[in-house]
């Protein structure tokens, strides 16, 4: 027995160190883009900010997709149908280049409105028109990376879309600085430069994606509506889950404004701090997704058993050390951020909060992969509304709008959320009822 878990335990840390060591590249990406304009001044900075918030928001349809991905060719791989899983990573690949040609049509007619909506700056919303319209004529590499790098962590393949991601980060600052500012007898193209960047990278990250997945790919016979309507029943929920999640944030984000700059400030610089301990969850989230996906296909359910605890024990002990900086060491890491010491003060008391957070945020997400990896995502995205819309939010409103409490009741309300999102997916993953799920048919 000991063996076993050893070997699953090695079989977690494979598949989700290199899960974040991509996501961080990921968020780099964006990073280096906000940086590297800096020197053009603060509207050039907000017109990227502003274009980089709307593809994320864009982006939300192709989390369904990729998630679907990832469960339906895990279970057809466990379950050794290699030549089924082919045709599956076909037709998802056929349903993003179509998803991505919708949200290129919807980038490019709304994103003007939209950016106006938002409130932004004469000089930012010109700035921003062909940023944003260069940005979203190169959508679908975006959504090729996010839907191929599915596929793979379906197959247990976590290395190829890290590589991947390296390879883009490099190409990306190699081409924007010479792009935005005319170096190296490159055009003075502003801050459209770092959009041409983005989608020159990209291009080459699919290509070499492609490369990878094309020993995976079966060309089917004809449309599978089974395979589609697996990825469809999977994907959706978790479309929703987003949509829910993200809506939430922002009605919450709302409710903090009401107690000044400087607590938005605390809030924001909190959660860019906090966002490193979600790095490595969500790595053994996919990790657990995977895995159990996997192990479901294969009809070994106890081993799947085996593989979410060991996920969630070493989630919870990277996140707990995650939890031990934030709670004893909040001054030197807000400092990295900010200067302003009413920020920093405030900022204290947020990661102090956080950091007690940092196990049951681990649970969940943990949880929540193992979860998917079962088809289970309906039930995620009911506990996702009622932690956010059942939990959060309500009381987050009674502390903010009726009994104008101090702002650490509406911070606490976000551990209420946590708190009952992970005992709610304890009594799922206990109940077992996810083990009655079929995926695939």
């Amino acid at each position: 027995m000991n063996s076993r878990i050893s070997q699953i335990r090695r079989t977690v840390m494979t598949l989700a160190l290199p899960v974040t060591v991509s996501s961080l590249l990921q968020r780099t990406e964006g990073i280096l883009d906000i940086f590297l304009v800096g020197g053009l001044g603060a509207s050039s900075i907000a017109a990227v900010g502003i274009g980089q918030l709307l593809v994320f928001c864009m982006m939300t349809l192709v989390a369904g997709l990729s998630v679907g991905a990832t469960v339906v060719i895990a279970q057809l791989w466990g379950a050794r149908r290699l030549a089924d899983s082919g045709e599956a990573a076909v037709h998802v690949l056929g349903l993003a280049l179509l998803a991505s040609l919708v949200l290129m049509a919807f980038g490019l007619a709304l994103s003007r409105p939209a950016t106006e909506l938002l409130g932004a700056a004469p000089d930012v919303i010109e700035l921003a028109g062909p940023y944003l319209t260069i940005i979203f004529l190169v959508i679908p590499f975006t959504v090729l990376i996010q839907v191929l790098t599915g596929i793979l962590h379906g197959t247990g393949d976590t290395r190829t879309p890290m590589y991947a991601m390296i390879g883009v980060n490099i190409f990306h600052v190699l081409l924007a600085y010479p792009l935005i500012y005319g170096r190296w007898g490159f055009p003075d193209m502003g801050i459209n430069g770092a959009a041409v960047a983005v989608g020159a990278a990209e291009s080459v990250g699919v290509l070499f994606l492609l490369i990878r997945c094309s020993r995976l790919l079966v060309k089917p016979a004809g449309i599978r509506k089974d395979l589609v309507r697996s990825v469809w029943d999977v994907g959706l929920p978790v479309f929703g889950e987003r949509v829910i999640q993200q809506t939430g944030i922002l009605v919450y984000t709302k409710l903090v404004l009401l107690y000044g700059t400087v607590a938005y400030a605390a809030h924001q610089v909190g959660l860019s701090i906090e966002a490193f301990s979600f790095l490595p969850g969500y790595g053994f989230a996919v990790a657990a997704a995977t895995m159990v996906g996997q192990s479901i296909g294969a009809g070994k359910y106890t081993r799947a058993k085996l593989e979410n605890w060991e996920a969630n024990r070493l989630a919870s002990f990277v996140m707990a050390g995650m939890g031990f900086l934030f709670f004893f060491f909040p001054y030197a890491l807000l400092r990295a951020f900010t200067d302003d010491q009413a920020v920093i003060e405030l900022g204290t008391l947020f990661l102090k909060i956080v950091a007690l957070l940092q196990i049951p945020l681990a649970l969940t997400m943990v949880l929540s992969g193992s979860l998917r990896g079962a088809g289970d995502t309906r039930y995620i995205m009911g506990a996702t509304t009622v932690g956010m819309w059942g939990v959060r939010l309500p009381l987050a409103c009674i502390a903010a709008l009726w009994l104008h409490l101090n702002l650490i009741y509406v911070w606490g309300a976000m551990v209420a959320d946590w708190t009952i999102r992970m005992g709610l997916l304890v009594l799922r993953y206990r109940s077992e009822r996810w083990r009655a799920i079929q995926v695939i048919r």
